[in-house]
Formats: C-alpha cells, sequence, structure tokens
C-alpha cells in the first residue's frame, strides 16, 4: 500500500488534451468518526441555498455541467447512461430536497462539488497500490464499483484514475471503487478535483483550497494541494 508521503500523481497529455483539469488534494491524520453539529447546521444553510439556486437549473444549457458531457462525447462514453458527478448530486438534491449524509469527509466534498458544480470525489491512500495516474483504460484494468464485491467488465478509451497494481480507482468522474472508499476507519485522503473546458484554473484551485479548509476544520489533519506530473 502507498505511502503518503511518497505517493506520486500523474495525468496524460492525451487526457489533458480533449479538456479535463484535474489538481489532487491530500489530506493527511484526518478524525472521520464523528460528525460535527457545527457543520450539520452550516450544511443545513448552504442545501437551503442550493435548492433556491437549482430549483429551475437547465442541466445541459449550464456551461461547467455540460463540459463534463462533452468530455464524455470526446472519449466516446454514450451520455445517456454517464451522467457526471456534480450533475448527478444536484439531481439528487432537487428530486429528495437533500443529499444523502454518509460520514463526515465524504461529506463535506459532496456539498462543495454541489457548490462548485466541479466533479469531486476522495480516496482512502493507504489503501493505494503505488502511484496514481489519470489516464486513458485500455480494458485490463480492474474496476470493482463502489459497493459491489467483483469486478466488473472495463471499457477501453475512457479516462480513469488507476494506481500501479492496474485498479481503477475512479471510472471517468462518475464511478469510484470500494478499494479506496473513505470510511469512518480513513485516516489519509487524497481528493479529486476534476473540471473541463468550461472551468479556469482559478476555480479549481480555490475548490481544493476549500476542501483543504473545511475537512481540516471539522475533522483534523493536514493537508496540501498537488499539481499532477504530465506524461
Amino acid at each position: 500500500m502507498s505511502n503518503v508521503n511518497e505517493i506520486r500523481f500523474a495525468v496524460e497529455q492525451a487526457v489533458l488534451d480533449i479538456g479535463v483539469k484535474i489538481v489532487f488534494p491530500v489530506i493527511e491524520g484526518i478524525d472521520n468518526t464523528l460528525t460535527s453539529l457545527e457543520w450539520m447546521e452550516k450544511r443545513k444553510e448552504i442545501i437551503d441555498c442550493l435548492l433556491e439556486k437549482y430549483k429551475d437549473i437547465d442541466y445541459h444549457a449550464d456551461p461547467i455541467l455540460e463540459g463534463f458531457h462533452i468530455l464524455h462525447d470526446r472519449a466516446g462514453v454514450k451520455r445517456r447512461k454517464n451522467i457526471p458527478a456534480s450533475e448527478n448530486l444536484i439531481r439528487l438534491l432537487n428530486k429528495n430536497g437533500d443529499v444523502f449524509f454518509i460520514n463526515q469527509a465524504v461529506d463535506i466534498y459532496n456539498i462543495i462539488s454541489m457548490e462548485s458544480k466541479l466533479a469531486l470525489g476522495a480516496h482512502d491512500i493507504d489503501q493505494v497500490d503505488g502511484n496514481v495516474t489519470l489516464r486513458f483504460t485500455d480494458g485490463t484494468e480492474r474496476f470493482v464499483p463502489i459497493g459491489q464485491s467483483e469486478a466488473v467488465p472495463n471499457n477501453p478509451h475512457e479516462y480513469s484514475y488507476c494506481d500501479d497494481a492496474n485498479d481503477v480507482l475512479c471510472r471517468l468522474e462518475i464511478r469510484q471503487v470500494e478499494k479506496t472508499k473513505v470510511d469512518e476507519h480513513t485516516k489519509n485522503v487524497f481528493y479529486i478535483v476534476q473540471g473541463n473546458g468550461a472551468t479556469d484554473d482559478e476555480l479549481l484551485l480555490a475548490t481544493a483550497q476549500r476542501i483543504v479548509d473545511e475537512t481540516v476544520k471539522y475533522c483534523g489533519g493536514r493537508g496540501r494541494i498537488i499539481v499532477p506530473e504530465i506524461t
């Protein structure tokens, strides 16, 4: 398993060329066993604001949300069954009036994802084998979606986050995996902060910093933002 101080993050130039933008916040030493009452009060205020903000949203007219569909088009991924993560959260919010609380760290990035419309994800670094690379798949990778126990077929030419064991850690920006899911036992986390052609670098970095600030405030630990190497 990876050492939090030695893990490297990389992205293929070919993935950047279709318009994917990516930074990786890393937070070490969190306590994800508790739920902050202060955070729960704050999240309620944010949820109320987001419900008002998104009540009449046209998903495909929104440049950031549509930007993820454009990435899928360029990767040859069908739109209908592949709703981007942030759009899916906003749809669930509008349908249910809230999003499901999983644990403190996950809830924080879900809320920030809806606010920013960026695709966010979190992974337990201690379960990663080697390094993390955002690259196009070739179909040989092992993909065990979160909540499942067996690998499912993995399509070639999908940009995915993979470790050195050839395990998919996140398919596109849509589906995370059982291997690195963040739960109450997680201590060290890396986050995906992914944008597209409609998002500028300032939004990515500001969102990454917000994840670090809010998570450290409510879960403890120490954080930094990593700009990946290009391969």
